[in-house]
């Protein structure tokens, strides 16, 4: 009754969204502020008539936005139903075991060997610094793979690679090997790398509006990148789904993007609180790893880090817990809003 391929699939392990308890979630990076009040202003006299008409398959008016806010062409931009559907399409584009593994970080987004068994790609995990840092010279040590790629800043570590690091790596690699940077929560303290697509026809940028946009609901995700390359993403798309973004969401996204002073307040409270979360944490003796992302990554000595995750759940504090060698020992603490760190604070300090 089933493929094979099914039977082999290892899914990928969302964080909890539990149904029988109130609960400071704290689980899964998602934003404690609404998105902008003007979409909400939208919604309310939004015209129903158009749900009944497909969507623009093309998304051309948000790919319009997006090029505007970032100053680029619309011919170099590819939007998809989350940044988790982009990225799915690009291993499917880009990466082939033919050629070699895909290289990422040994530990980083859980979804990415999903999508390498879904896709049977071979795949090859290397090894962060001791810091937990990424090296770029690990990658450049290695011989034959068909592609790479890691967030930026790394999850769950949140810590960034810099600009020098990402040029240092793609100068070094072949032209025709693609690299994917993950850029998630790039907005939470780093910068991107989106201007260097121009340089590096072989670079590609993903990014999603569901975390510094408040909207994780409406599954809005975007690449940017050589026209090729977005091509080839668009085939893959029309190949799956033409209509993957939908006429509310198309517009939504727009919305989002111009209102930046919305966007630069709730970014500048989100890096504020983890600031504030993290000086705490470490004045009782935490270890925090030092992150430009809407979360932190932390560990007590001598608490292993699923003990930390029942105790604070029993408190009803949701966190999520890594079981995997090397981080077990960690939590990673999404950055709620004030009062919700100082909850967390008071029951994870001791």
């Amino acid at each position: 009754m089933f493929s094979q391929r099914y039977k082999e699939l290892t899914p990928y392990t969302p964080g909890e969204q539990p149904q029988n308890r109130e609960y400071i979630k704290l689980n899964t990076n998602e934003n404690p502020f609404p998105p902008s009040p003007k979409i909400k202003e939208f919604l309310d006299s939004a015209d129903i008539e158009k749900l009944r008409l497909y969507p623009d398959p093309s998304s051309t008016r948000l790919r319009d936005a997006i090029g505007s806010y970032y100053g680029i062409s619309p011919a170099h931009i590819f939007t998809g139903n989350g940044s988790d559907e982009v990225l799915s399409f690009c291993f499917y584009a880009f990466f082939d075991s033919a050629y070699g593994p895909v290289l990422f970080p040994e530990h980083t987004y859980s979804f990415y060997p999903v999508y390498c068994s879904y896709y049977d790609i071979s795949y090859e995990k290397v090894p962060l610094r001791k810091d937990f840092s990424l090296s770029v010279d690990a990658y450049l040590a290695k011989d034959r793979y068909s592609g790479i790629i890691f967030p930026n800043p790394n999850a769950p570590t949140g810590i960034l690679t810099d600009k020098q690091g990402i040029e240092k790596l793609m100068k070094n690699i072949p032209e025709n090997i693609v690299v994917i940077i993950d850029e998630a929560y790039i907005d939470f303290g780093g910068k991107t790398v989106i201007p260097l697509t121009e340089k590096y026809h072989n670079l590609l940028v993903v990014q999603t509006f569901s975390k510094s946009r408040s909207l994780a609901g409406a599954r809005i995700g975007f690449a940017v990148g050589n026209t090729e390359l977005i091509k080839a993403l668009m085939t893959v798309k029309d190949a799956f789904n033409s209509y993957p973004l939908d006429i509310l969401s198309q517009s939504i996204g727009e919305i989002a993007l111009a209102d930046r002073d919305y966007f630069n307040m709730i970014t500048a409270r989100i890096i504020e609180n983890r600031e504030y979360t993290s000086l705490a944490l470490k004045k009782r003796d935490w270890e925090v790893l030092p992150s430009t992302a809407n979360f932190i990554f932390a560990r007590k000595k001598g608490r292993a880090g699923k003990e930390i995750y029942r105790s604070l759940k029993e408190k009803g504090i949701l966190v999520r817990h890594f079981d995997h060698p090397g981080i077990e020992d960690f939590i990673r603490i999404t950055i709620g809003k004030k009062s919700d760190m100082d909850t967390l604070i008071e029951h994870a300090g001791g």
